[in-house]
């Protein structure tokens, strides 16, 4: 079965303290007061977020599956954020809204925080919000560019599953891509499909208004949205050679290779690789299903 610890939550650190015990050993942790003297941690709820950037038009994304010649992150709708933050409190939506660039799309907002001083070389030109709805769920993945986040979280309960990269082997990672199959349910999971996920450890971090939940590079995340919330991440990209030349592949070549074969194959492309993240992880560790 799935073995999940809590991740360790603690109430302040410092930054010689961070990189040591957590940066280092890649290992996450949720930081209570890290945001207690942000003007965000006030302020910053829905009906803040509908005054600041309600007028502004976003492409919001489902749980399914992109099918046939879709690109992997196409949108399942547009439209403003004050509809879509109404549509939320209409009651148990999938509907979320993705990377969205506050520098970019609403700068007035980056007035309400300040970049903590931890150890991270934070990169200070791409500061993005996700919203979601009571219901919501993220598929399992990790993020392509590997970057160390910090993952601050506003308004209601937010649940985070957390696997270190070594635990890859059990998790059916699809071929060029950076997710899991999409029918898997973590919460929920189907063994007897699925027997690999029996190996599988991690942790889960439960999120609530304030918290900073610091995700190392290439951890993979599933995420549940128990209320209507939003977290805002900031990212570290990294900065060893091996690492930075893995960001490079990842970007130009992995995430290439299958937009044009999204667009010339379809979706015989998209269930080929399916099949294959069965085919490989059940391969790699002998088991017979």
């Amino acid at each position: 079965m799935i073995e999940l610890s809590p991740t360790e939550r603690i109430k302040t650190v410092t930054s010689e303290n961070f990189i040591s015990r957590y940066k280092e050993s890649q290992k996450p942790v949720i930081i209570e007061q890290l945001t207690k003297d942000w003007p965000a941690r006030e302020k910053w709820n829905v009906e803040y977020i509908k005054k600041v950037a309600g007028e502004n038009i976003v492409p919001l994304y489902d749980s399914k599956p992109s099918t046939d010649r879709k690109h992997q992150h196409a949108p399942a709708a547009r439209m403003k954020i004050k509809s879509y933050l109404d549509l939320l409190h209409q009651g148990e939506n999938d509907l979320r809204m993705f990377f969205y660039n506050i520098l970019a799309e609403a700068p007035q907002l980056t007035e309400d925080f300040s970049y903590p001083d931890i150890g991270l070389k934070l990169f200070k030109k791409l500061p993005v919000l996700f919203f979601g709805g009571k219901g919501a769920k993220v598929q399992m993945h990790y993020d392509i560019d590997l970057a160390d986040i910090l993952l601050c979280h506003f308004g209601g309960k937010k649940r985070v599953y957390l696997f270190p990269p070594e635990q890859t082997k059990y998790i059916y990672r699809v071929p060029f891509s950076f997710s899991s199959l999409f029918d898997i349910d973590y919460e929920n999971p189907d063994y007897e499909k699925y027997p690999a996920l029996r190996n599988l450890k991690g942790e889960i971090a439960e999120l609530d208004h304030g918290d900073v939940l610091y995700i190392p590079s290439g951890y993979w995340h599933y995420i549940v949205y128990e209320d209507i919330s939003f977290s805002m991440a900031l990212r570290a990209f990294p900065r060893k050679p091996k690492a930075f030349s893995k960001l490079i592949y990842n970007l130009v070549v992995v995430r290439n290779i299958d937009g044009l074969m999204r667009k010339f194959i379809g979706q015989s492309w998209n269930e080929r690789n399916e099949r294959m993240a069965t085919f490989n992880t059940h391969k790699k560790l002998g088991i017979n299903v």
